[in-house]
């Protein structure tokens, strides 16, 4: 165990901390949330800039660390689904979370293909990462009737639009192999 995978580690175990924190009948959970979120985005950003800085780089962490975020983003996501009943921030959530799934399967794929290279991460989908991820913070943050609630689905509204876009260059990126009959085959 190293830094960057207890970093990791510590960010799954937010998540239940983050759920609980949430239905607390407390005023201060909004910001408690908001600020449990941020510091499970910067140990994200910190975790993988150790690995590479001090070259701790595991094939536990290159496996954990995407585990671990898309289920911080997936659970906020689905905690603010509940609250919030917006169906556009319903539609800009199911966008994301089935997103992640469908690139996932892809990266996957690709990989048995020897092909991952192919759907390497792209300028769009760090943007669209950032997005989300102040969506999230800004919505957690905020009581869902206020009007910087608004600005939260705004900006994820406008994450779900860039996840979709990625999407659309990951699967362009694919495509051959997609298409290809030794694919299949193989």
């Amino acid at each position: 165990m190293n830094i960057p995978n207890i970093l990791t580690s510590i960010r799954i175990l937010m998540i239940p901390v983050l759920v609980v924190v949430y239905y607390l009948p407390w005023e201060g959970r909004y910001h408690t949330c908001a600020i449990i979120f941020a510091l499970a985005a910067i140990t994200d950003w910190l975790d993988g800039f150790l690995a590479r800085k001090l070259n701790q780089t595991t094939p536990f962490g290159a496996f954990f660390d995407p585990v671990a975020d898309k289920l911080m983003v997936s659970i906020a996501l689905v905690l603010l689904v509940a609250s919030y009943s917006n169906p556009l921030l319903t539609i800009a959530s199911a966008v994301i979370v089935g997103r992640e799934i469908v690139i996932s399967a892809l990266r996957e794929w690709m990989a048995e293909m020897g092909k991952r290279a192919s759907v390497a991460v792209s300028y769009i989908g760090k943007l669209k990462t950032t997005m989300q991820m102040l969506a999230i913070f800004i919505l957690l943050g905020s009581r869902p009737d206020s009007v910087i609630a608004h600005v939260g689905e705004a900006v994820l509204i406008a994450a779900a639009g860039l996840t979709l876009w990625s999407m659309y260059i990951y699967l362009k990126a694919a495509w051959p192999e997609l298409r290809s009959k030794e694919s299949v085959e193989k």
